[in-house]
């Protein structure tokens, strides 16, 4: 139930449902696709972006507001930090509690490691938990890894580091099983073969998934086996990660903690160290909403950035084409791709489908807003969007499938009286995905030793564009990666003697020399929406002001 003039436009969706069922249209040339990307994706909106002025990425562009956070006031003065009073030893210190963080803790563990996992929420309040859609694995009779290659390789603008790719596809079958044995619930034939579907992009069914809530499931599993590694696995709750500590060889050593509601700075001392802090959604790049967790504000890459460590496709986002557009509680929530996967196709405010639902996500996303711009989008008070027509599912695959399949979507829709059984929903791009990150091999070593990134925090995995679940896997494949080669590691070497803040001081002197304006601190922990409310006006405890 939309109200008077959005029942109207829905009716005209309606009116030519039947004859869109069976037009399929066709996919875009390259030539059309790259046309499409440069006059409406927003990466290539130049004003956007500024070039960062110190810092091992000096010179090169960036998000307005992901610079002013690479480039901002340290939260701590490191002449007041007390580096000789440890609070934490351990041997392997994990930064974050998503699906790349406790896939580290867990492989890193099984390695005799004795692991710190730190995360400034609870464990699970991740990115992780909110994707939908599925996992990627070539692990069918028709299907390869080497298939799987050019499909992420390709989707990725052939951006991807060939290494990190090549990784991700290989490891990926192993993954699933992996998963399957811990006890991810994937959805399956009364035989016991997995389900797996399209996505976009993708030229084999080659999707796993739990129902519409894959993350979810997949984040429930891998946080129950890291409680259960509690002999080995120590973790520490809402506390913040804010500085990369190094010892006198300039090797990462530990990271001063926060704890985000006392402001409490407590010293946890490493012989490696893993970043595994996830996205930026909640940066709002360009004012977009985003369907991303509430912590995901770009944390890892300032404090890697700070420490030394080299990014890769900073200035990159992925902006995913549906995400909800109305009505007003739900804007931005993620319309997983398996709702297009499953036959529901885009339509805009004259009925027409004007593009392959199926085309990889910035084309999609591209196209979405091309739409609403030339005035074929459709009004409305919250978000001007176009229709994705999801009555089209049961009439492909026959009544019940929309509860059977998607049952998050539909109960996140009905709340409002709107039941996609019966009636489209408005759909614009929210930003959805960091595809860009700290740069790492194929081990996930940055250029900082005993400093490791996992997940996507990391840049190079992706290129410049990802292909539908390719996250879940590279999370799981590249978080159980750095905790193997962090279970290698920390047998080598020594908890080191002298601890250091001295790149912080001359991270300062740095943005003193290029004359770097503004009171803005970072890294950011936890975004802002009191629209400057005085009742609500306040700093994160600890802050420096």
């Amino acid at each position: 139930m939309y109200g008077n003039y959005l029942d109207k436009a829905a009716k005209i969706v309606a009116k030519k449902r039947e004859a869109n069922l069976k037009f399929e249209h066709a996919r875009l040339t390259a030539e059309e696709k790259d046309d499409l990307l440069l006059k409406f994706h927003p990466d290539r909106i130049k004003k956007q972006f500024v070039e960062l002025k110190i810092g091992p990425n000096k010179g090169q562009k960036a998000p307005i507001e992901l610079a002013e956070m690479l480039q901002a006031k340290p939260r701590i003065e490191p002449e007041k930090i007390d580096l000789s009073h440890i609070d934490y030893e351990t041997d392997v210190l994990v930064i974050g509690g998503g699906g790349a963080g406790t896939s580290a803790a867990i492989m890193a563990s099984e390695a005799g490691a004795k692991v710190l996992l730190v995360t400034k929420l609870r464990v699970g309040d991740a990115n992780t938990m909110m994707a939908e859609g599925g996992i990627q694995a070539a692990d069918k009779p028709n299907d390869s890894p080497a298939q799987h290659y050019l499909d992420a390789f390709g989707g990725g603008h052939f951006d991807g580091k060939p290494e990190l790719v090549y990784t991700l596809v290989n490891k990926a079958p192993s993954v699933i099983k992996w998963l399957n044995d811990l006890g991810v619930e994937f959805d399956k034939e009364a035989d016991g073969t997995m389900v797996t579907t399209h996505g976009g992009g993708t030229s084999r069914k080659r999707m796993h998934a739990c129902k519409d809530y894959s993350g979810a499931e997949i984040m429930r599993t891998l946080r129950d086996e890291t409680f259960n590694r509690a002999d080995k696995i120590t973790v520490v709750d809402f506390t913040a990660a804010i500085e990369i500590i190094k010892n006198e060889k300039g090797e990462a050593a530990g990271a001063v903690l926060m704890n985000i509601e006392t402001g409490e700075i407590r010293i946890a001392k490493a012989k490696v160290v893993i970043i595994a802090t996830g996205g930026a959604g909640r940066m709002h790049y360009q004012g977009f909403p985003t369907s991303n967790h509430y912590g995901a504000t770009a944390d890892g890459l300032v404090i890697a950035y700070r420490a030394g460590a080299k990014l890769l496709y900073q200035d990159s986002l992925q902006y995913h084409p549906t995400g909800a557009a109305y009505p007003t509680q739900i804007l931005g929530k993620l319309v997983t791709e398996k709702v297009r996967s499953l036959g529901a196709k885009l339509i805009n405010k004259d009925g027409e489908v004007y593009i392959h639902p199926l085309e990889t996500r910035d084309v999609n996303a591209s196209g979405i807003i091309r739409e609403v711009r030339e005035g074929r989008g459709v009004k409305n008070d919250v978000q001007d969007a176009v229709w994705l027509d999801t009555p089209m599912i049961e009439m492909i695959h026959g009544e019940g499938t929309i509860l059977k399949s998607i049952p998050a979507m539909y109960k996140m829709f009905i709340k409002y009286g709107i039941d996609i059984r019966k009636e489209p929903i408005l759909v614009y791009p929210t930003l959805h995905y960091q595809n860009g990150g700290v740069e790492i091999d194929k081990t996930c070593h940055t250029n900082i030793a005993n400093l490791l990134v996992a997940g996507e925090a990391s840049g190079g995995v992706h290129g410049t564009n990802r292909l539908m679940g390719n996250s879940l896997l590279d999370v799981v494949v590249f978080g159980r990666e750095a905790g193997i080669e962090a279970g290698k590691m920390f047998k080598k070497i020594k908890l080191s003697k002298t601890l250091s803040l001295q790149h912080v001081k001359n991270f300062e002197k740095a943005r003193a020399t290029a004359k770097i304006k503004g009171n803005a601190v970072s890294p950011k922990i936890l975004p802002t929406y009191h629209h400057g409310n005085p009742e609500f006006d306040k700093e994160i405890p600890g802050a420096t002001k």
